[in-house]
């Protein structure tokens, strides 16, 4: 196919929203094998992938692209790792490999990017990952330095969608500004986007941000049966964690507010079984910060007083903070999740610890690369209200709402 810089193929179908919940939900993957395997044939591929990019019967992509007879070359896995099993921020330059005559390339070690000898016996590049609807879920800046290298090297790139499971209406936080880049925000996007995979990797070449001239020859297959407003779990698909914490999607749900504590010296419950529904630290007082943010206006959730003990957890943390020491703080446990704004309520948590706390409670510069706008830390140590602060991303967010538009599939 010739290829046309800055133009998509989009293989979609799109279904009545009342649908959604009575037929069953094909992914992009599922799409692939059974509507548009023609693209695979005679082809060398590389597929972008971990554990958790299976078919809706359970099987691996890649072994069922395998069975198939087509050219599987190579996997390149993401953060963690092919099987899910390395904790946040472990540098894997080697990767388990799924099958003897395929080897597994991370993407996640010495290179963040494919090289050219990575591709060089690659024809297509067939991305799979499961991303949870936030910007510093670092998924999407696999997906961004694939989509860059696949246009480098004239590429052809296949981005199979799968659901965003806190579902694809709500967008909240600020927009990332453009000297805060880094892996965990590659590109101008909220902190809860609001977007598949798919339609994210359209919004990266579509508004020019892979590079000057840089438009891969980009395939986008859609879901069937999948709509806006639902989550994970309206449809009949087990959870698999997508990372080692990402336990379940109750903490997806909140993970896009509580991941703001990793900026900070308070735990976000890495080494423990609930991590960032589960925040604390030795100086804190937990009846004191519940009574802080119930003032604050909290809604869709219930915080209850927890005392706690980070360990180091294999495959899951390794050394978190206050590792064996006695920590108080808070037990978070979703309600309603129609109710909660999750990245609001980290701001609020975040404003209350420096209220309360404010010789103890450090904001760190890695705060400012999750937040994606240094302005919000500054606002915070001030003690600008939670309200003011959660204002103040309201232009840039609109601008992005109507610019994302374009980009939406379902």
């Amino acid at each position: 196919m010739k290829k046309i810089p800055g133009i998509f193929l989009i293989l979609t179908l799109f279904i009545p929203l009342s649908f959604a919940q009575v037929k069953p939900l094909e992914t992009g993957a599922d799409r692939l094998l059974s509507e548009f395997s023609g693209i695979l044939k005679n082809q060398r591929i590389g597929i972008v992938t971990n554990a958790a990019g299976v078919l809706s019967n359970g099987k691996p992509l890649y072994e069922a692209m395998v069975a198939k007879g087509y050219k599987v070359k190579r996997i390149f896995s993401p953060e963690h790792g092919y099987q899910i099993n390395k904790p946040a921020g472990q540098k894997v330059n080697e990767s388990d490999t799924p099958g003897k005559d395929i080897p597994v390339t991370s993407l996640y070690g010495k290179n963040k990017i494919p090289t050219r000898e990575m591709l060089s016996d690659i024809d297509i590049i067939v991305f799979d990952l499961q991303d949870v609807g936030a910007r510093f879920y670092t998924y999407i800046s696999t997906l961004y330095y694939t989509m860059q290298a696949a246009a480098k090297y004239n590429i052809k790139m296949i981005v199979l969608d799968r659901p965003n499971p806190i579902n694809g209406l709500k967008v909240e936080g600020p927009v990332l500004k453009k000297e805060m880049e880094s892996f965990v925000g590659i590109a101008p996007l909220p902190v809860q986007h609001g977007m598949t995979v798919g339609e994210i990797a359209r919004y990266f070449d579509g508004e020019n941000l892979l590079g000057k001239n840089l438009h891969p020859d980009l395939y986008v297959i859609s879901m069937k049966s999948w709509n806006r407003n639902s989550y994970f779990d309206d449809y009949s698909r087990k959870w698999i964690p997508p990372s080692p914490n990402m336990r379940n999607l109750e903490t997806a749900l909140i993970y896009a507010g509580t991941c703001l504590i990793e900026g900070t010296n308070v735990s976000e419950g890495r080494g423990t079984f609930r991590p960032f529904l589960t925040i604390g630290a030795p100086f804190i007082d937990s009846n004191e910060l519940i009574d802080k943010l119930k003032d604050s206006g909290i809604n869709g959730i219930e915080i209850s007083p927890i005392k706690f003990s980070p360990i180091s957890i294999p495959g899951m943390a390794n050394k978190p903070k206050y590792e064996n020491e006695s920590c108080n703080g808070i037990s978070i446990t979703i309600k309603d999740r129609s109710q909660l704004n999750a990245v609001s309520f980290g701001i609020k948590l975040v404003c209350a610890l420096q209220e309360l706390y404010p010789d103890k409670f450090k904001l760190t510069d890695y705060f400012d690369k999750l937040a994606g706008d240094p302005s919000i830390r500054k606002m915070i140590i001030k003690r600008t209200s939670p309200g003011t602060i959660i204002s103040s991303w309201n232009t840039t967010l609109t601008k992005f709402k109507n610019i994302r538009r374009k980009y939406l599939l379902y």
